[in-house]
């Protein structure tokens, strides 16, 4: 029996496509949960050897579920990323037309991306809720709602049909982010265009605090690629902080970062590094002077060569 990858499901989310992107995809069985929290507790409790799910849209930032989940409870690691552009269908029973709809449901990541459309087309109805994209697909198929916002590629699915296509609001390439999640274990190689991911908590409030762990960071020429606070469950002011960085543990000047946060800190979760999506790593290279790994070596030698009396 091949070994299975959990993620949010139901069948026709954007979560299943992104996750068919990736070749070891195809030698997996793809088991669809009902939220971001039950496929990853399948792979805490050894039901599935990985999970795929949303981590980060374009439009609206972190998805607070995921980082809630990778926040709390046992630990795990993200191993791969993808990124998967993002357009919606408004999908309907057979015979609907748009005067007829009167309630519209999706994922509520998805609300914001289509709000604005919402308010031309649709403004008198009544937005509701739904595990997921698919799932809302779903629950149009059984009459639960007149219609939903998921991907055109799911109407054939659920027996929809596509009234309108091509929506969203932003002018841009609105994208999702993806990620496969297991359990902890040595990470991957570098690849030259990596992202570490982690956790932090402050030790206590005071002036500056946040500065000083972005100062391990900036001091070391690491750039910040995500930055959100998420509270910590422990009263209104307490926040931990999820960031990804760019570089990879083995790095030198990451490596170096990550040891001066854990001094700090009250708290260090280490999420992984992974080879970023869509980066060539041969167009990457050490943005600052001083950076480099060849650098921290030679800064390390220089002072062994001090303590010596070597210099």
């Amino acid at each position: 029996m091949p070994a299975s990858y959990a993620y949010l499901g139901p069948e026709g989310t954007f979560t299943e496509v992104a996750l068919r992107t990736l070749p070891e995809a195809a030698t997996r069985e793809l088991v669809p949960y009902v939220s971001v929290q039950s496929a990853l507790d399948a792979v805490r409790v050894g039901e599935a050897e990985a999970a795929f799910v949303p981590i980060e849209n374009s439009v609206e930032g972190g998805i607070t579920t995921t980082l809630d989940e990778l926040v709390s409870g046992q630990p795990l690691m993200i191993y791969r990323e993808v990124l998967l552009s993002i357009t919606f269908a408004l999908l309907v029973r057979p015979g609907i037309k748009l005067s007829d709809i009167k309630t519209v449901t999706a994922h509520p990541a998805a609300q914001p991306q289509v709000r604005n459309w919402l308010k031309a087309h649709l403004p008198e109805a009544v937005w509701e809720s739904a595990a997921s994209n698919a799932d809302g697909a779903r629950l149009v198929q059984e009459g639960r709602y007149d219609a939903a916002f998921a991907g055109e590629f799911a109407a054939a699915r659920y027996g929809l049909e596509p009234l309108e296509t091509g929506i969203h609001d932003s002018p841009h390439n609105a994208q999702t982010r993806f990620v496969l999640v297991g359990r902890p274990a040595r990470p991957a190689a570098p690849t030259g265009a990596d992202k570490t991911s982690v956790v932090l908590w402050q030790r206590d409030d005071h002036p500056g605090a946040l500065r000083d762990l972005l100062g391990e960071f900036a001091t070391r020429g690491i750039n910040l690629m995500l930055l959100q606070s998420r509270p910590t469950g422990a009263g209104i002011g307490n926040y931990c902080f999820c960031i990804d960085a760019e570089g990879h543990i083995s790095d030198r000047r990451m490596a170096e970062a990550l040891m001066g946060l854990k001094r700090i800190c009250l708290q260090v979760r280490y999420l992984g590094s992974y080879p970023r999506a869509g980066v060539d790593p041969a167009e990457t290279g050490d943005r600052f002077p001083g950076t480099s790994d060849k650098e921290f070596v030679a800064a390390a030698e220089w002072v062994a060569r001090c303590q010596d009396g070597r210099f």
